[in-house]
């Protein structure tokens, strides 16, 4: 299993379509006895939370999100943990909203200290 995803800052490495997460967001993690949650901000997304379970490298959970338009929106996200070869964290995506139309996958990456 990769390391832990506690105390991690993860960020999107493109962007996504407007109003959603991107480069800008980041993820703050958490992770205790195979549970997961995390915090997220930036860009379009005024405040943002997930929580779900960890088996192993998969991620399963569920997050929703207040937007600058004052809209919300919630969804389900299956991620793979993988460990870069720098020993970063990277996590690959697969989200459907369950609040509105549309699905598609992301990576999101350990952000390293002096790109906070």
């Amino acid at each position: 299993m990769a390391c832990s995803l506690d105390g991690l800052v993860l960020t999107p490495v493109a962007d996504q379509a407007p109003g959603q997460v991107g480069t800008r967001t980041r993820f703050t993690y958490h992770e205790k006895d195979g549970e997961i949650w995390a915090e997220y901000t930036g860009g379009d997304v005024v405040r943002g939370y997930l929580v779900g379970t960890r088996d192993g490298d998969r991620l399963d959970f569920r997050y929703v999100q207040l937007k600058r338009d004052g809209t919300t929106s919630s969804g389900h996200c299956v991620s793979t943990v993988a460990e870069l070869p720098d020993g970063r964290v990277r996590l690959d995506e697969t989200w459907e909203w369950e609040s509105q139309d549309g699905s598609g996958t992301s990576v999101v990456e350990q952000v390293t200290e002096h790109a906070r």
